[in-house]
């Protein structure tokens, strides 16, 4: 049989367990926080490096159509030289696009949507 102290010993047990996991819960959360911040950390110097790089790939893009397209007029008009390349840039473009689009997953109101039309048929 249980005495009044005995029980009292078991509050108290059961309150520093209660404790004890409140703590071990806090102590886990800020471990994950300083584990994404050191990754974020370690990630920021090398996505600067890929923008810049991103950035100048673009511009570098840019002077090669130039360089296209100013060639291509040596031969026709210039404006039929840019018509050239930009419908060129637009089917390739579309279909990198599509392509793209098609391998991303369904949000769930597409699938359902998609769902709800398959089952009206």
């Amino acid at each position: 049989m249980t005495t009044a102290s005995d029980s009292r010993s078991l509050i108290s047990l059961l309150l520093e367990i209660s404790h004890n996991l409140e703590a071990l819960m806090r102590s886990e959360v800020r471990l994950a926080k300083s584990e994404v911040r050191i990754v974020a950390q370690s990630y920021s110097a090398p996505l600067k490096w890929l923008v810049v790089g991103a950035v100048l790939l673009l511009y570098a893009g840019g002077l090669l159509l130039l360089s296209l397209i100013q060639g291509l007029s040596l031969v026709m008009p210039t404006w039929a030289s840019c018509l050239l390349v930009g419908g060129i840039l637009t089917v390739v473009g579309g279909a990198i696009f599509t392509k793209g689009r098609s391998r991303l997953p369904l949000t769930r109101a597409e699938s359902e949507a998609e769902h709800i039309a398959k089952a009206g048929e």
